[in-house]
């Protein structure tokens, strides 16, 4: 087998395995974590070996040649300063699992644009994410027609009830999914050149991804659709015959939303549903100032990769609202500030300004000319067009939601920004590099050096999920459960939430006062100060600590752990629930009702778990002895 066959296989290769990335993401919940489970870790693997097919690629074809347009600059410089930003983090393990994210979408930008630039490929590529939509859709209809409240096997929280969410669970996310594909399945029916059987398979592909996107009934996918369609009828009217086509399309589409705008007021348990939603998704809102405030004390660099969700509870509002944790501040734009800081804020906009620029400079050179006779197809244009204006789509969502924070979201970005950026090869030449000597020196190394680091990232990550996912089928405070979490510690020393986890299953033990139970006692101790020193933002440390030290009798350092709690997380009703309980072992009866009617202030029942039963509890029986 010679050279170029060889290389022709890797290039093959690169090919299945940027697909099943594609198909796999959006089809495991989205890659985001669920039931103990970090499905993110077979995309690491994957990536390891897109980079290890890649680099085979550079060994056998001394011609190999990188593709190295305008907008590379802006994501290599986004990926220098990501690894600067983590080295300078607070919490380690927070920027490492951020800093990975970050590695493996510029991972697949690169290997994108270098090795999936040829027309059939983009083409395959093309076709099997608009299938792979329609696929995704039709279940989201049937979750919407049969008030389905299953994704697979999980059930979806009350606020995604009643609605279309596919194989994500939140619905939003699914419309993030949905809507940078939709235009591009339109171009690809419209103006792309395949023959009259797989034109009419695009058109119901994408009357279906519309009904799929009607179906997540998410109000930020709307509007960022409706957006997209606007650019791209208004793209389509400019071309020559497209008048009667894009009113064909514009109508269908009409009745389509129209249709399922008249099935969502059928009866007042499905509006319930929207309504509690609706309340839900609102108090996205409530979150946006303090993610200012994060930035404005990080103005530069941010608080740090991930970090938001732990720095929020210094600002967290007096709202009963915003009792659960965050995430993310539902608007990408505020959390990168936050994050990331002004520095990353204007690297991530330099990708995107470098991106339209490519568009629009370069759209002359993949637009077939127009003739006398009419239109000419072209599946150069109807790829760059589509995919230009499905990115456009997710900048409009991204106001209101965190949707490129979802990896199934962040990689089809990713891809579709690759793709169309390869396109800038047809303006000129002069983007194509030859890796000859000494040009495959660095190139080589930034390969060797990335797989250096991923793999065994993706190795211990893979170890620890396998131990956190028995620990969570296993019985609640069982033995089992506490070896597995040690395990899981063990394989990734720096993870706060596993010491944590042991810390509260030894606490438990201990609070059944059995023999020895100061010895489990200080044992959690121990725990919770683990997790104190790998973050000291989390209230919950400070507040395992606490109980510890108060069951043990050791009432002044306890009330030093839970100053610091309170410190970190002075408005959150959990954390005045335990105050509350502190106060009430030192005898302090009156701060202890204070803080428990903190605790209790009205919310919705979703977010009073069993804590506000035995704190009402003690409360009574606080105010009886004050009395």
């Amino acid at each position: 087998m010679d050279r170029e066959q060889l290389d022709s296989w890797c290039e093959k290769g690169i090919l299945g395995l940027v697909l099943a990335i594609l198909i796999y993401s959006p089809l495991a919940f989205g890659a985001v974590p669920q039931a103990g489970f970090d499905y993110f870790v077979a995309i690491e693997w994957l990536t390891v070996a897109i980079l290890s097919v890649w680099l085979t690629r550079f060994c056998i074809n001394p011609k190999h040649r990188l593709l190295w347009t305008p907008v590379c600059w802006g994501v290599l410089a986004f990926g220098s300063y990501a690894i600067a930003r983590y080295l300078t983090s607070e919490v380690e393990f927070l920027a490492r699992q951020e800093l990975i994210r970050v590695l493996v979408y510029a991972a697949l930008f690169f290997a994108v644009v270098n090795n999936l630039h040829k027309q059939e490929t983009t083409q395959i590529v093309g076709l099997a994410l608009i299938f792979l939509a329609m696929l995704i859709s039709l279940y989201a209809i049937y979750q919407f027609l049969t008030t389905s409240d299953y994704v697979w096997h999980l059930y979806k929280p009350e606020g995604y009830r009643k609605r279309g969410s596919g194989t994500f669970i939140n619905p939003n996310h699914l419309a993030g999914y949905l809507e940078m594909i939709l235009p591009l399945a339109l171009a690809f029916t419209l103006t792309g050149r395949f023959g009259p059987l797989m034109k009419v398979f695009l058109g119901y592909a994408s009357l279906v991804i519309f009904a799929g996107l009607c179906a997540t009934i998410s109000r930020g996918g709307w509007l960022a659709a409706a957006v997209s369609l606007a650019v791209l009828f208004f793209w389509l009217l400019r071309q020559r015959d497209y008048f009667k086509r894009v009113l064909i399309v514009a109508a269908s589409l009409a009745v389509i939303f129209a249709a399922f705008l008249w099935k969502a007021d059928i009866g007042p348990d499905r509006r319930e549903r929207f309504e509690v939603a609706a309340q839900v998704e609102d108090v996205r809102f409530s979150l946006w100032q303090p993610a200012l405030a994060i930035w404005k004390e990080h103005v530069w660099f941010g608080a740090g990769p991930a970090h938001f969700d732990y720095r929020f509870r210094q600002h967290r509002p007096a709202d009963p609202n915003l009792q659960r944790r965050p995430d993310r501040v539902h608007n990408d734009y505020l959390n990168t500030l936050a994050d990331w800081g002004l520095t990353g804020a204007l690297l991530v906009l330099s990708c995107w300004a470098a991106f339209y620029y490519q568009v629009f400079t370069g759209w002359k050179f993949v637009q077939r000319s127009q003739s006398d006779l009419g239109a000419k197809r072209s599946n150069k244009s109807a790829f760059v067009a589509g995919g230009a204006i499905g990115l456009l789509a997710i900048l409009v969502h991204s106001f209101w939601d965190y949707n490129m924070h979802v990896p199934a979201n962040a990689i089809l970005a990713v891809t579709l920004m690759a793709i169309v950026a390869s396109h800038y090869r047809f303006r000129s030449e002069r983007y194509w590099q030859t890796v000859r000597w000494p040009l495959r020196i660095p190139v080589t190394v930034v390969l060797l050096a990335a797989l250096v680091y991923l793999a065994p990232q993706a190795w211990k990550r893979s170890i620890e999920c396998y131990w956190l996912a028995r620990g969570e089928r296993a019985e609640a405070n069982s033995d089992a459960q506490l070896a597995a979490l040690k395990n899981a510690f063990a394989a990734e020393p720096r993870n706060f939430e596993t010491a944590f986890a042991i810390g509260s299953i030894l606490r438990e033990r201990s609070s059944q006062g059995m023999d020895g139970y100061k010895d489990l006692a200080r044992q959690a101790i121990e725990w919770f100060k683990k997790n104190i020193e790998l973050n000291a933002y989390d209230p919950h440390g400070f507040i395992g600590l606490g109980r510890c030290l108060d069951w043990i009798g050791e009432h002044k350092e306890s009330a030093v752990a839970f100053k610091q709690a309170e410190a970190l997380d002075a408005n959150g009703w959990l954390t005045q629930a335990y105050l509350g309980w502190h106060y009430f072992q030192v005898e302090d009866y009156a701060t202890a009702r204070q803080c428990v009617g903190q605790s209790t202030l009205p919310c919705r029942a979703e977010y009073v778990c069993a804590i506000a039963s035995w704190s009402a509890a003690f409360a009574s029986i606080a105010a009886a002895w004050a009395l």
